[in-house]
C-alpha cells in the first residue's frame, strides 16, 4: 500500500482531535498530503467559525510537518458527500462517533455506513494519541485476501510488532454434538481444526521474510469478533486490522459482523479494510484456504521459521 493522500474528519472538538493527530503522524511517516474535513456531529448545526478554525489547524500542521494540508467543510454527515471526498484518498482517518439513533440501530454506526460506500481503508481513531503504533493485531480468516491484509498492516507502521490472529468457528463442532457424535470424535475434529489453523497461519507468515522474526501468531475458538477483542486486550495491541465484506445494512443488523463487534466491544484503534480493496490487491489466483476458529486465545508464539 502506498499512502500518498489522507483524509481526516473532525468536528474541531478536543475529543476528535485524536483523528487529526493520527492522520498527521501517518502523513509525516509516509510523506502524504492531508485533507482536513470538518463534519459536524450528528444533530448539531455547523459552527459559524469552523472554516477559519480549520484553516488555522491546517496551517499549524503544515508548519509542523512540512506537508501540504488542504481543508473542506461538510454541512452534516452525509454519506454520499463524504464518500465523494474519500475517492481521492488512500486512507480515511476519523474519530469513532457513537450515535444513539434509529439509523445507527438499523444501519450501523457512522463508520460502518461510510465503509459501505468507501473503497479505501478507514482508520477509526479511539485512543488518546501516544505516538506511532507499537503492536498491530491482524485478524485473518485465511481467505485469498488475508495476505493483502497482513501486507497492509506491515506497511502502515513498519516499526510496529505484528501479530496474526485467527478464530476457529465452533459451529461444526456444535453440529457434531447435536448429532450425538462420540466425544472422542468431537475431540479429534477439534484437534484437526487446530492443526490446520496452525499450519495455515504459519504459512501466511512465509511471505514476510524480512519481518518474520517480529511476527507473532495466536489462535482462539469461538465468535471471531469477541475473540479478537479478547486477544487485543490480552496482547495489548494498540491497533486492530480487519477486513470488511460488502454486506448490506440489513445483513449486518440481522447477523452482526466482526467489525461491528470489535467497534462495539473493543477500545483500541481499528483499521477497517473494504473487501473490494483487498480483492484488488490480492493475487488473482489465490484461493480460499480456510474458515473461521475460536475460546479465549491460546498463548501467543513466534511464527515458525524454516532454517535458512
Amino acid at each position: 500500500m502506498s499512502i500518498k493522500s489522507i483524509l481526516a474528519l473532525t468536528d474541531l472538538s478536543a475529543r476528535e482531535d485524536v483523528a487529526v493527530q493520527r492522520a498527521g503522524q501517518l502523513a509525516e511517516m509516509h510523506r502524504a498530503a492531508i485533507k482536513l474535513l470538518y463534519v459536524p456531529t450528528h444533530g448539531q448545526p455547523a459552527q459559524p467559525g469552523a472554516p477559519a478554525r480549520l484553516a488555522d489547524m491546517a496551517r499549524r500542521l503544515e508548519d509542523r510537518l512540512g506537508l501540504r494540508v488542504r481543508t473542506a467543510s461538510a454541512r452534516a454527515f452525509e454519506l454520499e458527500e463524504l464518500a465523494a471526498e474519500a475517492r481521492g484518498a488512500d486512507l480515511v482517518v476519523l474519530p469513532h462517533r457513537h450515535e444513539r439513533t434509529t439509523a445507527a440501530f438499523f444501519r450501523g454506526q457512522p463508520v460502518l455506513r461510510l465503509l459501505r460506500r468507501c473503497r479505501c481503508p478507514v482508520l477509526v481513531a479511539r485512543q488518546p494519541f501516544a505516538g506511532p503504533y507499537r503492536h498491530i493485531l491482524v485478524a485473518v480468516d485465511f481467505s485469498a485476501a488475508s495476505q493483502a491484509l497482513v501486507k497492509l498492516a506491515g506497511k502502515l507502521e513498519p516499526r510496529a510488532g505484528l501479530e496474526l490472529f485467527h478464530a476457529i468457528s465452533t459451529l461444526e463442532e456444535s453440529k457434531l454434538r447435536s448429532a450425538e457424535a462420540p466425544e472422542v470424535a468431537v475431540r479429534a475434529y477439534r484437534q484437526k481444526r487446530l492443526r490446520d489453523a496452525r499450519q495455515r497461519i504459519v504459512a501466511l507468515t512465509d511471505s514476510f521474510d524480512a519481518r518474520r522474526n517480529r511476527v507473532l501468531t495466536a489462535i482462539g475458538r469461538g465468535d471471531p469478533g469477541r475473540q479478537t477483542v479478547i486477544q487485543q486486550e490480552h496482547s495489548g495491541a494498540d491497533l486492530v486490522v480487519l477486513g470488511k465484506s460488502r454486506s448490506s445494512a440489513w445483513e449486518d443488523f440481522l447477523c452482526g459482523s466482526v467489525a461491528h463487534r470489535v467497534l462495539s466491544w473493543g477500545t483500541s484503534d481499528v483499521l477497517l479494510v473494504p473487501q473490494a480493496w483487498l480483492q484488488a490487491t490480492a493475487p488473482v489466483a489465490a484461493r480460499r484456504i480456510g474458515s473461521g476458529i475460536a475460546r479465549p486465545a491460546l498463548p501467543m508464539r513466534p511464527a515458525e521459521r524454516s532454517a535458512s
